[in-house]
């Protein structure tokens, strides 16, 4: 069983959770994802509660294919508002900083923040593991290939799960040596994957177990789900749950999504399958 630790808090991932996408940015892909003030994220936070979220998800730079980088001085300023309201109102809530900066790892995990969530783990800015070994907060870790703005340019692989595969053992023995034991892998749907990579990963997900770490399960309404069924992303919740059924029953251990409410459904369903209590 594997449990996540942060500022006195211990998480079970016993039986799967929810972590709710909130994007304080006004370019991330879903529309109805981004929150344009500190009132309205709170709405939405509020939201994603009441429906069963475990964790928040706050991020303030889209990595969307092509997005423009923004400086780590306009993701502070984005995110610390939202930080001190969410620590004030929701005290009992996990937050997660999606950011790939180690400076705002570091002040918004001093502002209250118990995950860091770093689509490049670590390999846009190394000091980024310093700063998640000196607090001693969970670190989520995803696989990319490439940047936001050439990654969906003809991306190869030999054999994607393989690949993937020894990046994180790679990765495990390098956070291991940096005092980092409390991770989370993220195998990174559509980030330089094209959508016959992404089902792939999807359909073999379960030999990350061999990591012996949480897995994290981000597919939400992406494009390997309403490209194939010619929609869009506002079409794609039917499919979205139908993947993260299927990422259960390979071992997932969280689900980051848009939708909390059809997650948590999701889950319910999968522990009834497997004769599990939630």
């Amino acid at each position: 069983m594997f449990t996540l630790q942060s500022k006195g808090k211990i998480l079970s991932l016993n039986t799967p959770v929810v972590m709710g996408i909130v994007n304080l940015t006004s370019d991330s892909f879903y529309a109805e994802s981004r929150s344009q003030s500190v009132s309205q994220a709170l709405t939405n936070i509020e939201s994603m509660i009441h429906d069963g979220a475990s964790i928040i998800d706050l991020g303030a730079q889209s990595s969307r294919p092509g997005a423009t980088l923004l400086s780590h001085a306009h993701e502070l300023n984005q995110l610390l508002p939202v930080i001190e309201a969410v620590k004030d109102k929701f005290p009992n809530i996990w937050i997660s900083i999606d950011t790939f900066y180690a400076k705002v790892a570091d002040e918004c995990i001093s502002a209250g923040a118990h995950i860091v969530n770093d689509i490049t783990a670590g390999e846009f800015e190394p000091q980024m593991l310093e700063i998640v070994a000196k607090h001693n907060v969970p670190y989520i870790a995803m696989h990319k290939k490439g940047d936001p703005q050439n990654m969906q340019i003809n991306p190869e692989y030999t054999n994607v799960t393989q690949e993937v595969l020894d990046y994180f053992v790679s990765k495990k023995n390098l956070f291991e040596k940096m005092g980092i034991y409390d991770w989370i892998l993220d195998l990174g749907y559509g980030f330089g994957k094209t959508v016959a990579h992404n089902y792939q990963l999807l359909n073999e997900s379960n030999v990350f177990s061999v990591i012996e770490r949480p897995i994290l399960t981000g597919i939400s309404r992406k494009s390997m789900i309403y490209r194939p069924l010619k929609s869009s992303q506002s079409e794609a919740l039917n499919g979205t749950t139908a993947l993260n059924m299927i990422a259960l029953e390979h071992g997932s251990h969280i689900l980051r999504v848009h939708d909390v409410k059809e997650a948590v459904e999701c889950i319910e369903l999968h522990c009834l399958l497997k004769n599990k209590k939630r």
